[in-house]
């Protein structure tokens, strides 16, 4: 992953609808399935690599690296390697991944509570 270098203002480095911005690729990294449940399944919790791996259905091990890495390098992702036989390896969040995890909660309520209004729209756009 390489980051654009920019030569604009710090307004339009955060402005969202530019393509160039810092602020479309932070959003582009963290805007996937595997990031939000990475970083629901993390919460206020420490976890291992297998750990993670076990909470989140279908991820495979690549997915859950380059995920980590990501979400690591953009600061949201604490990583913590023991020096042990072998190595232990543990993953928190940091102050803003805890802060993009109120983010996420909000649209895990907001799933929950317009589930059935989507199963019922879903149905009648394919009948």
């Amino acid at each position: 992953m390489v980051t654009k270098q920019f030569e604009g203002s710090p307004k339009d480095e955060a402005d969202l609808t530019r393509a160039d911005s810092l602020a479309r690729e932070i959003f582009s990294d963290i805007a996937n399935k595997w990031a939000l449940l990475i970083i629901e399944t993390v919460g206020e919790r420490t976890l291992r690599f297998t750990e993670l791996r076990n909470g989140i259905e279908g991820i495979s091990h690549k997915m859950l690296t380059q995920n980590l890495r990501m979400l690591e390098r953009n600061g949201l992702v604490d990583r913590r390697v023991h020096p042990t036989v072998p190595p232990r390896v543990e993953y928190t969040l940091t102050e803003p991944g805890r802060a993009l995890r109120a983010t996420v909660d909000g649209m895990c309520d907001w799933t929950h509570r317009y589930l059935g209004h989507i199963e019922t729209a879903r149905h009648q756009f394919d009948t």
